[in-house]
């Protein structure tokens, strides 16, 4: 599987994009950065998103790329995610007064966007993607997904406080390659990553001790304003796992 990191952050500013993985092209994971991030070319090509959470850093891009492609694709983009989720951005986004309802556009029978429901703990399969999605540690609606296709297996999980049911799930995996999860603030404003149901390197790297071993660990949802401060308190974990993603616009093939 190659993963492209079109955004690996968890805020806007020139240089840092909200997060978007994509994965061969075709599969993407949250849409907080899609249309800023890609070629409206590249954007047609996508064929299903997995959407893990309502939060605006992770859907915003939704109503973009819809507006982008629309008339473009011959067919819709097929959106996984939780009622929860689906609820939140009919009502706050696609409402018609924020942004159109590109769910009925151009016609209900051949929208845009359609909504597929994924249930909690349940496994789908999407042509050759088997794609498991579990309930993590935050709120609007928060899960992360197990994505495996063929002798590959990779989790996601942003955003998450601590968790477990990921962890235990992962460490069943026999063909597990990497983790991508998060670390938003510097151990400095642990009250405010607890509140908000993020990680500090001081909780990440509690939180490594549950994970499976040796596979490398990728951690991103990166707060802009303090990225050189979380590169310095990454680096003094001394855990040559782990990468910070601190660049968008990167790839990584497993």
């Amino acid at each position: 599987m190659q993963v492209k990191i079109i955004g690996g952050h968890g805020g806007v500013s020139p240089g840092f994009k909200n997060t978007s993985y994509l994965i061969d092209g075709k599969l993407l994971i949250d849409a907080g950065s899609v249309a800023s991030g890609l070629q409206i070319d590249d954007q047609v090509l996508i064929d299903h998103i997995l959407i893990s959470h309502s939060h605006l850093d992770h859907i915003s891009d939704l109503a973009f790329l819809a507006d982008n492609c629309f008339g473009l694709k011959g067919k819709p983009f097929e959106v996984y995610t939780s009622k929860v989720v689906e609820n939140s951005i009919m009502k706050h986004l696609l409402n018609d007064e924020i942004w159109p309802n590109f769910t009925v556009i151009p016609n209900k029978e051949d929208p845009t966007l359609r909504f597929n429901i994924v249930e909690s703990n349940e496994t789908i399969t999407l042509g050759e993607y088997k794609i498991t999605m579990i309930p993590v540690n935050h709120p609007a609606g928060g899960h992360g997904f197990i994505v495996e296709k063929g002798d590959t297996g990779i989790v996601f999980t942003q955003d998450t406080g601590p968790t477990d049911k990921i962890w235990e799930e992962a460490k069943k995996l026999k063909n597990l390659k990497a983790i991508f999860t998060e670390v938003s603030f510097p151990n400095s404003m642990q009250v405010v990553a607890d509140l908000s149901f993020h990680h500090t390197p001081k909780t990440i790297e509690e939180e490594i001790k549950k994970m499976p071993d040796v596979v490398p660990i990728f951690l991103g949802h990166i707060k802009p304003n303090y990225q050189a401060q979380m590169y310095q308190e990454i680096s003094d974990m001394g855990n040559d796992r782990v990468t910070l993603l601190g660049s968008d616009n990167t790839c990584y093939v497993f």
